[in-house]
């Protein structure tokens, strides 16, 4: 198993993976990044130019997440909010996955300082994603302590605590 990441030369980190780590991490991506494939436009040829999209929060729980309301009190602004952001949001999202699916390989994997605050993005979705499909609390580390190894949720919740601890890593390699 993964060490985490480290610090390397020129503000760029690296982690050595294997290669169930590597298939697992794009598995996951490539996942979200199916999620998070361009919203729906308008008919309006200028709008579909500007990326201005819907209004309409997703009723997928995974996208709400994902693409959170601006204003909670307020829909009318939020539904605003939402058409004239989200279709960038989106790009950045499928962006960050692209460049983890593109650099996440077995064995050791430089990245630069860009790169990867490309990962910190794109393992914060996939944690989200999954965190939401599997109903994550704040008692997850209690949950996974007392959950016995062929519970059928068991191999989510640990994937979930890994993706976890290299985001921590990532995070403190950066800083």
């Amino acid at each position: 198993m993964s060490t985490g990441f480290s610090s390397a030369r020129g503000g760029g980190v690296s982690i050595l993976l294997d290669a169930g780590e590597a298939s697992i991490l794009r598995s996951l991506v490539a996942q979200v990044l199916g999620l998070v494939e361009p919203g729906t436009t308008g008919d309006d040829p200028l709008e579909r130019a500007l990326g201005i999209g819907s209004a309409e929060q997703s009723s997928d729980p995974v996208l709400a997440r994902l693409f959170p309301s601006a204003y909670a009190d307020d829909d009318e602004a939020s539904a605003e909010f939402r058409r004239y952001t989200e279709a960038t949001l989106r790009e950045g999202k499928r962006a960050d996955a692209e460049i983890l699916l593109k650099t996440a390989e077995q064995g050791k994997v430089d990245l630069t300082a860009d790169q990867a605050q490309s990962w910190l993005r794109a393992l914060n979705d996939v944690r989200l994603a999954l965190g939401v499909r599997l109903e994550v609390t704040e008692e997850i580390h209690e949950e996974l302590a007392d959950m016995a190894e062929d519970d059928p949720r068991y191999p989510a919740f640990v994937t979930y605590d890994w993706l976890t601890y290299l985001q921590d890593t990532l995070v403190r390699a950066l800083w």
